[in-house]
């Protein structure tokens, strides 16, 4: 049977199709794909938008699906790569099969694909023949697949449309935050496989969520495999998106973590929107970290176990146009907020903090800088009224008609007694039925509470500490 006119007006208009196909579920999608030619043709865009990738040994070396990547590559908009930390990720200590003792292994990244022939087994893959060898026979098969850089490049140089990637690495042990796994070297050929790939369209990038030692193979700067044109592919990006596990920066402990964030946020000197959270416990201000006390007396002494090591201070971070600011689960000092505040004054329209602490200070001193800049106290918005209350009665289980009638007659009753009287005998006869309607007059009111209809909630306790105040949050200059 042939379609009607009406739909083939319909689906012949650019608009009205792409406004059908883009609120169907995915489901729906690859159904209607099933239906005819025409269909597959136009419902592949919307079904294909969105795609995630699991990282296995097979991902991106199995004919099949670089073959099936290569028919929907051009549609993928949004990608999620997944690779969490298990089992399988972990790498043991690599061995000498002859003595037992521990090996060394100094990784290279090999960005361009081995020759084929008789050349191919003239170059080791792992800079030599014993290191390869001992490689192939300890690792599994997950590590040389995450070392397979050509295969990552070929991946993203099909899907040459890409706006957004997401990053997810979950699940590492705090045992394991000093040793490297397989994730680390999948992120190196994640990294170098978008730097090398005609990425022109990226403009988002989440980490959701990273463990601390996953910056030290994402920066493009002196990174593995690093480029002079490395940082160009990720000063595109607009929306950068952090949750980082948190780490102990108690004075004397290792500050590596904060010093590596400090620096990875260095190669987005474009980005316009920024959230950043700590998963765990409170972590300091990503872009405050040149005054954090703790690493500000860290870089006045050297080491003991690096005593050539550089002890000058960081350099502020500042980003230039950023417009947005979200920081979760933190813990700072009024003056670092000030302090950005000043720093990003031209650019910056709203930040938002959700569950910060104080270290130091209050938020008026915090936020003391936009009163300054707008000369007023209107950014403020309108303030709250309070007062102290003995108990706070609010019904649970009651008819609304009955409370909505009882309310209306005691407002009738309060405008008649509030009315001006002419004489003083008309005060002194209307005052004893105010005192009577207050202390329980009402037959009504003294059936409502006398029902057990009002519950008593107690007033919520306040905390130990000083957070930030919900009637200016979040803040639009």
């Amino acid at each position: 049977m042939a379609p009607g006119p009406s739909l083939i007006q319909f689906w012949q208009t650019d608009l009205t199709r792409k406004t059908f196909l883009g609120c169907l579920e995915k489901d729906e999608l690859r159904s209607l794909r099933l239906v005819c030619h025409e269909f597959a043709v136009q419902a592949s865009p919307f079904l294909f938008a969105e795609i995630a990738v699991q990282f296995r040994s097979s991902t991106l070396t199995r004919p099949s699906r670089v073959a099936a990547l290569e028919r929907i590559g051009h549609h993928v908009k949004s990608l999620t790569f997944k690779i969490p930390h298990s089992q399988e990720t972990f790498l043991p200590p690599l061995l000498d099969p002859v003595t037992g003792a521990e090996q060394t292994f100094v990784y290279e990244p090999h960005v361009h694909p081995p020759a084929t022939g008789p050349a191919r087994l003239s170059v080791p893959k792992y800079g030599s023949w014993e290191m390869t060898d001992m490689l192939v026979k300890q690792y599994p098969p997950l590590f040389h697949a995450a070392t397979n850089i050509p295969s990552f490049i070929h991946a993203f140089t099909i899907m040459y449309n890409l706006e957004k990637l997401r990053i997810t690495c979950e699940g590492q042990a705090r045992a394991h935050r000093y040793r490297r796994s397989v994730v680390d070297y999948a992120l190196i050929s994640l990294r170098v496989a978008i730097e090398q790939s005609p990425l022109k369209s990226l403009r988002t990038l989440s980490l959701l969520p990273i463990h601390p030692g996953a910056l030290l193979y994402l920066r493009p700067n002196m990174g593995f495999g690093a480029s002079p044109a490395s940082r160009k592919r990720w000063s595109q990006i607009r929306k950068l998106v952090i949750h980082m596990d948190s780490f102990p920066y108690i004075r004397g402990h290792p500050m590596d973590h904060l010093k590596l964030l400090h620096s990875y946020l260095q190669s987005f000197p474009g980005v316009k929107r920024f959230s950043f959270r700590w998963v765990g416990k409170k972590g300091p201000c990503p872009l405050s970290l040149a005054t954090e006390p703790c690493l500000v007396g860290s870089t006045k002494t050297p080491s003991q176990a690096c005593p050539k090591r550089c002890t000058l201070p960081m350099k502020p971070l500042r980003l230039r146009n950023l417009q947005y600011m979200e920081l979760e689960n933190a813990i700072l000092d009024a003056s670092q907020i000030s302090s950005f505040i000043l720093d990003h004054r031209h650019t910056i329209r709203e930040f938002d903090f959700e569950d910060v602490v104080l270290r130091s200070g209050t938020w008026d001193d915090a936020l003391a800088p936009l009163t300054r800049i707008s000369g007023n106290d209107s950014w403020k918005g309108k303030q709250e009224e309070t007062m102290e209350v003995p108990i706070i009665l609010s019904p649970t289980n009651v008819d609304q008609k009955q409370i909505q009638r009882v309310i209306r007659e005691e407002q009738r009753r309060k405008e008649r007694l509030d009315r001006p009287r002419e004489s003083p005998s008309n005060v002194a006869r209307t005052r004893p039925k105010k005192l009577d309607l207050l202390w329980g007059g009402s037959d009504q009111l003294k059936r409502l509470l006398h029902t057990s209809m009002l519950s008593w909630r107690p007033p919520r306790p306040m905390g130990d500490f000083e957070t930030f105040p919900r009637l200016i949050h979040p803040v639009r200059l």
